[in-house]
């Protein structure tokens, strides 16, 4: 799969084994794509953090969440659309963690929420289809919102060996 390279990747040694190389992208970019759940930080008004699981796709180069209208999410991003997407493993010896830092764009445009709408279908199954309607994914609930978080930075966090690695976009 063909993906926007990082302008800068950096193995922090601070907090990374003697024995541990940089983290590749395009993994990374694996790992987002098979991953199904995401935390998701989002700013309330107010200045204190919501955080919150969800599903989320992976497509050309950006990855991609739904929500409802009146959900805390979508209220906190109507104030500011800087996030923190993150998933991984539970463990302490094995696996990848990941940390994605952007700015969450609200998708309109109907064939790639089509494109969109096809993809969650397929990673998570007929409970999760939508129709696109009026620049969002209809659900049974009514109008649900569609963003897009290409990385700004992005950080991996290996568990064997242990490493930090940073990956900075253009």
């Amino acid at each position: 799969m063909a993906h926007k390279e990082p302008a800068d990747t950096h193995l922090d040694p601070r907090y990374s084994d003697p024995k541990a190389v940089a983290g590749s992208w395009a993994d990374a970019v694996t790992r987002l794509t098979e991953a199904e759940i995401f935390w998701l930080t989002t700013v309330r008004p107010d200045g204190r953090p919501h955080v919150t699981p969800l599903l989320a796709v992976w497509r050309r180069d950006a990855l991609y969440f739904s929500s409802g209208e009146r959900e805390r999410k979508v209220l906190n991003l109507n104030e500011n659309r800087e996030v923190v997407l993150t998933t991984g493993t539970n463990t302490l010896d094995e696996g990848q963690d990941l940390v994605i830092e952007g700015e969450a764009v609200q998708e309109t445009d109907e064939a790639r929420l089509g494109e969109l709408a096809a993809l969650w279908e397929r990673k998570y199954g007929s409970d999760w289809h939508f129709e696109v309607r009026d620049g969002a994914f209809e659900g049974k609930w009514g109008p649900v919102p569609v963003f897009g978080v290409a990385p700004r930075t992005a950080f991996g966090f290996a568990k064997d060996p242990y490493s930090q690695t940073r990956w900075r976009f253009a």
